[in-house]
């Protein structure tokens, strides 16, 4: 009895182990981080830190040695995301993709999220850029990517499809969770404009002042949400008021007090305002 006791604690001890472990053997090898070879280091040390690297992002040098590099080896992802970064940021959406991919189906919880986000910044492919996102999150969780979560960009993306409800509810759960698990400290300022933004467009407009409340005491001087507070105080009758707010917004812009992300000075985001 006890010897019949312990084979069934030690296979049942065994099983639990398995069921532990399954989900990170069940993943396909390009779902877990590329680890370079030193043959491969060595590549990447030669033609893109030696090579790319000194010329201009620009240059056709630059893709020469990233090119030199993957007739090495072309099965080093980050040379591939090498190549493509560059051409996004020319607004040469297309071919840059083709280049992502195969970061991508080489070291997917690398690059996907990237190619996520370019799909919704910059190639604005948003019905897509959902798609990436809701994966990465199936398989790695709700991240983030350039500094915002994988829930933004989707609700973001939903929004530039008019889908302002479904926008709306991931902008507030989200909104929820960082006020919860972090802190009011940790709200972003353009996560609470796009939040404000899509109650706008359902006409809640006391709500969305609320929001852009929030928004102006972490960035006072933010143009695009003073603008849109604007236009909120317009539609319910307070015309002085709104006046105001929308000539102090216009000059902030002016003053280029407006979307301040890393990339905005390649894309326009959405909602931004460009003044002449």
């Amino acid at each position: 009895m006890n010897r019949f006791r312990l084979l069934f604690c030690t296979c049942l001890i065994f099983s639990l182990y398995q069921c532990q472990e399954q989900p990170s053997q069940s993943l396909p090898a390009n779902y877990q981080v590329q680890v370079l070879t030193d043959a491969q280091k060595e590549i990447v040390e030669e033609h893109l830190k030696k090579g790319a690297w000194k010329n201009h992002m620009y240059s056709q040098q630059w893709q020469e040695e990233i090119d030199k590099g993957l007739a090495k080896d072309s099965t080093i992802a980050y040379l591939w995301q090498q190549k493509a970064m560059p051409l996004f940021k020319q607004g040469k959406y297309e071919i840059g993709m083709e280049y992502i991919d195969k970061a991508v189906n080489l070291d997917r919880r690398s690059w996907q999220d990237y190619r996520a986000f370019i799909k919704c910044i910059f190639a604005k492919t948003y019905r897509d850029a959902i798609i990436d996102f809701l994966d990465c999150k199936e398989q790695f969780g709700n991240g983030y990517v350039m500094d915002h979560s994988y829930d933004f960009y989707i609700a973001l993306s939903y929004l530039q499809l008019n889908e302002f409800e479904k926008a709306e509810q991931i902008f507030k759960n989200d909104y929820n969770w960082v006020k919860e698990n972090k802190g009011k400290d940790w709200l972003h300022h353009l996560d609470l404009f796009y939040y404000g933004v899509s109650k706008y467009e359902q006409k809640k407009y006391q709500e969305a002042i609320d929001i852009f409340d929030q928004t102006l005491e972490i960035y006072p001087d933010f143009s695009e949400v003073q603008i849109f507070k604007a236009h909120c105080l317009r539609d319910l009758g307070k015309l002085d008021e709104a006046k105001k707010l929308y000539d102090l917004g216009e000059s902030n812009g002016r003053l280029g007090n407006t979307i301040n992300e890393d990339n905005v000075i390649y894309e326009r985001y959405p909602y931004q305002f460009r003044w002449r």
